[in-house]
């Protein structure tokens, strides 16, 4: 049964600067806040230290104008404290399966006081940490990878009513594939990054994905920016560029996407076909900004990302014509697999997008990717905005961390946990 108690957990914080900054439709992003987390574990009569960090990435979570970035980035690093002290609490002061406690600290700080009243996206960042070492501190203690955690079929209370005819342990296991050794890397283009400097990453890296930012709120410009960046990526590049874009939820309505597509479509048939899919376009809230997306996903799949907040909005998103979710292991791991598993169970798409995860959080990533059915393999853009938060990964993740094919490893296997240990 894998029953987990949670004894213990401690939080810590480092200072990270972006170079160069991250360009979002909400501002620049050129410091961040790392949480680094830890958790004790016990099962059975083994215990296991758990680890897993994250960025307090306030500026895509928490994008309030009425906040500073301190007054955010500081709420952040309270709760993740709160989180820190009262962590068995929060889980039910009793032992469970993993993913049961991760999703029971998913509802609990979901429903904490907390000042400012954080949105339900920063809640999710400041429990991601803790959600990963629980996984990994059980993985440590019985030796296993936390993705076989779903070879037997054991009752989870809190995701088993998503999935009324099997229970959520069983479409897990279905949803889960043997992991796969290599995934295709994204290089971030943001709005203004000149051309030029795309081509080291192209040439030395071998990169051939290309994640573009775009405004979303003027579509001819838009469009000649998408033109402009895959014919730069399809001259320097060695093999045909792959593309998805992103507005970060600036688009007004869904009407303004399918018009940017079949403007793309009209300018350059080549730059269209290479799209891959588009990131959630449009407000975060997708019962207050509700569309039908049928019509733009008859051109190219749509992505559900920032509005996927609770495992509510999955039916939600699927009655609207979501393609599928755009998912983040920011939001937490249980949360995250439950996610999958139901996209997998009802014919939907998935992709695992970055938070710009570094370290023990790229290597959960990397994994997480690896074991579920994405799209697209894996966003790591660490190495592009953060590449002193991998130092200590260095030389021996190189594979991961500094690739010259245009692939992320892992070397040595599936390890046990999260791949802290490595």
């Amino acid at each position: 049964m894998l029953e987990t108690r949670i004894l213990g957990a401690r939080a810590e914080f480092v200072r990270r600067t972006l170079r160069p900054p991250l360009l979002l439709s909400t501002g620049p992003i050129t410091e961040v806040t790392e949480l680094q987390a830890e958790v004790v574990v016990r099962v059975g009569a083994r215990e296991g230290v758990g680890r897993s960090s994250i960025y307090l990435s306030d500026l895509w979570a928490w994008p309030d104008p009425r906040l500073s970035h301190e007054a955010r980035d500081r709420r952040m690093r309270e709760l993740s404290q709160t989180i820190a002290a009262r962590l068995p609490a929060l889980c039910g002061e009793e032992p469970a399966h993993p993913l049961e406690l991760g999703l029971r600290l998913h509802h609990a700080v979901e429903r904490l006081q907390v000042d400012d009243d954080p949105p339900a996206l920063a809640r999710a960042i400041c429990l991601s940490p803790f959600d990963a070492a629980i996984h990994d501190g059980a993985g440590q203690a019985v030796g296993q990878s936390a993705f076989a955690f779903y070879a037997q079929t054991v009752p989870l209370p809190s995701a088993d009513p998503c999935f009324p005819a099997e229970g959520a342990s069983v479409a897990i296991a279905r949803m889960l594939t043997p992991p796969r050794p290599a995934l295709a890397a994204w290089l971030v283009v943001s709005t203004s990054d000149p051309l030029e400097e795309m081509i080291p990453w192209i040439r030395e890296r071998g990169y051939r994905a290309f994640k573009l930012k775009i405004h979303g709120k003027d579509n001819a410009d838009d469009v000649a920016r998408t033109v402009e960046v895959y014919r730069a990526a399809r001259d320097y590049a060695a093999q045909p560029p792959r593309l998805c874009v992103d507005s970060n939820c600036a688009n007004p309505d869904a009407e303004s996407v399918r018009d940017y597509l079949e403007r793309l479509r009209a300018a350059d048939p080549e730059a269209f076909a290479a799209l891959e899919y588009v990131e959630q376009p449009t407000g975060r809230d997708i019962t207050q900004h509700s569309f039908d997306w049928r019509p733009v996903t008859a051109l190219k799949p749509v992505l559900l990302d920032e509005g996927l907040t609770g495992l509510d909005r999955m039916e939600i998103a699927a009655a609207q014509g979501w393609s599928g979710f755009a998912l983040k292991t920011c939001k937490g791991h249980s949360f995250s697999l439950v996610a999958a598993a139901w996209a997998h169970r009802h014919g939907l798409l998935l992709a695992l997008q970055d938070l710009t995860n570094p370290g023990l959080s790229a290597i959960h990533a990397f994994l997480f990717a690896a074991h579920v059915p994405t799209i697209n393999g894996v966003e790591l853009n660490s190495p592009q905005y953060t590449p002193d938060a991998n130092a200590d990964w260095l030389p021996r993740l190189n594979a991961l961390f500094t690739l010259s094919d245009g692939l992320h490893r892992l070397p040595g296997g599936v390890p046990v946990g999260l791949g802290t240990t490595l």
